[in-house]
């Protein structure tokens, strides 16, 4: 074990000496290992899963919420289609409430709308 001499600045520190072991504190061990129970978890977060594919074509959606999703660290939208189906998308930048977003072959190319690469 190292001990540490301080140099003397003021009376108080003068001919002093501390121990230099690493606690490194959290419930770990000095491995750094968690060991203590009751520090595990943290809290708990509504998983949102997102349609990447955005399978549904050529049918409307509305845009009704944009939340941010702590999973992510992204905002996501909350979209209503037109057969009442809901579904998360990730949020288009400049998309608002109320927008409308339809995904297939012959959509016109705008923000938030989806086409494949070949039709782009």
């Amino acid at each position: 074990m190292a001990m540490h001499l301080y140099k003397t600045f003021i009376p108080s520190t003068r001919n002093g000496t501390v121990d230099s072991q690493h606690h490194c504190g959290k419930g770990r061990t000095a491995r750094g290992i968690i060991t203590a129970s009751h520090r595990e978890g943290g809290h708990k977060h509504l998983y949102r899963k997102i349609d990447f594919r955005r399978k549904e074509k050529d049918i409307y959606g509305r845009i009704v919420t944009i939340e941010y999703d702590h999973n992510r660290n992204a905002y996501i939208c909350l979209i209503h289609y037109g057969d009442g189906e809901k579904r998360y998308i990730l949020h288009p930048r400049r998309a608002i409430i109320e927008d409308t977003i339809v995904s297939g072959t012959e959509v016109p190319i705008k923000m938030g709308n989806a086409l494949p690469l070949s039709a782009v």
